[in-house]
């Protein structure tokens, strides 16, 4: 057993539906752009170029509920409702065949975004890191395990603000599906037991404010609900 100089942080980990066993997270990476109307309202062409990818840090997951403080730095926060995949066995160079045998579940999440630091970045082609990766930047939703939901494809996935629905969309919307993101992603990364995937947001993302209330729901895979203080 290791011995540390100071203590060590305390494990992040996300909910699972009906269990008070909890999902340990190692990383957290997520897709850009995997869905055409997304990409066209951001000026871009969802024909032209394969998936990428951005990182949040483990620590950005926060559970269905959380009242978040509005976040430092920005004066544009935004939703972005996403589906997101937890990898429960690793593999490097992962077939599309046999993508999905490595998924332990699914949840709704929210990639929070502080959208004026991200044009910033752009502007000046700087990373994202300050954009997507901020404390408590991750919402998830309840893990529901694949032997409980299967393997969502043709889900609706929704987010409302203060009940007024925002975004709404099918996963096979999706550019990119579920076992080509795992594929894609783990010809350039080893993935590991405890990876989380946020698979891209449809169009229609916006601001929040004080006050507002945010849900993101996925048919058969309930929804995670974000109060901004």
């Amino acid at each position: 057993m290791a011995e540390f100089v100071i203590p060590a942080p305390t494990p992040a980990s996300v909910a699972v539906q009906d269990s008070p066993a909890r999902f340990p997270v190692r990383r957290i990476f997520c897709v850009g752009r995997n869905y055409a109307e997304h990409a066209r309202e951001f000026g871009n062409d969802p024909d032209k170029e394969p998936p990428f990818f951005f990182t949040k840090p483990a620590d950005a997951v926060i559970d269905d509920g959380f009242t978040l403080p509005y976040p430092s730095a920005t004066s544009d926060l935004h939703f972005e409702a996403e589906l997101v995949v937890a990898i429960g066995k690793g593999g490097a160079n992962i077939t599309e065949t046999s993508a999905l045998s490595h998924v332990w579940g699914y949840a709704p999440g929210n990639d929070l975004t502080r959208r004026d630091l991200q044009a910033e970045a752009k502007a000046m082609k700087r990373p994202w890191d300050m954009s997507k990766g901020f404390d408590r930047s991750a919402p998830c939703g309840a893990l529901v395990p694949v032997s409980v939901a299967g393997h969502p494809t043709d889900a609706v996935l929704t987010c409302t603000v203060n009940g007024a629905v925002k975004q709404k969309a099918k996963l096979s919307d999706m550019i990119w599906s579920v076992p080509a993101i795992i594929a894609f992603l783990s010809q350039r990364v080893e993935l590991h037991a405890g990876d989380l995937i946020y698979t891209g947001t449809p169009a229609g993302v916006g601001p929040l404010q004080r006050g507002d209330s945010c849900e993101v729901s996925i048919t058969g895979l309930g929804r995670v609900t974000t109060n901004i203080a």
